[in-house]
């Protein structure tokens, strides 16, 4: 286990995502924080979905708890704090590439064809490309 889990009520694996992510702000969190490289809490807030402060005040201590994402204070400003994915949290970059594609074909969403192009052709290099992008944002070395 690792050092952000937490007890489980059971073992079946679609039980503790739920558990993680079963609300509608967690996944739009680590959403903005991976893929849309939004770092500080003012950029998290403006998301188009309109998320509450307190409710991303508490999603973010949950992450944070989790060990999905670590906060630094900013070097440039010391009343700022930056919020980083951790490893835990890029290793869900497949997950959400699936989820976008998914909700893409129930034609529920808009995905840039380009995207969707990308991960026909290859899922695998377009997922490993996202994460070392992230990694490079976050200045994070490859693995």
């Amino acid at each position: 286990m690792s050092s952000g889990a937490t007890t489980s009520r059971s073992v079946c694996p679609v039980t503790y995502a739920l558990e993680i992510f079963g609300d509608r702000w967690t996944l739009l969190v680590l959403r903005d924080l991976l893929l849309e490289g939004r770092s500080r809490f003012k950029d998290l807030l403006a998301a188009n979905e309109g998320i509450a402060t307190n409710v991303l005040a508490d999603r973010l201590r949950r992450l944070e708890r989790r060990g999905l994402l670590s906060k630094t204070r900013d070097p440039t400003d010391a009343r700022q704090l930056v919020y980083a994915p951790t490893e835990t949290a890029i290793g869900l970059v497949p997950m959400l590439v699936e989820m976008m594609i998914w909700s893409a074909s129930q034609g529920q969403a808009r995905v840039a064809p380009s995207f969707i192009a990308r991960f026909e052709k290859d899922r695998e290099a377009l997922v490993t490309d996202l994460q070392a992008e992230i990694r490079a944002r976050i200045g994070k070395p490859q693995l």
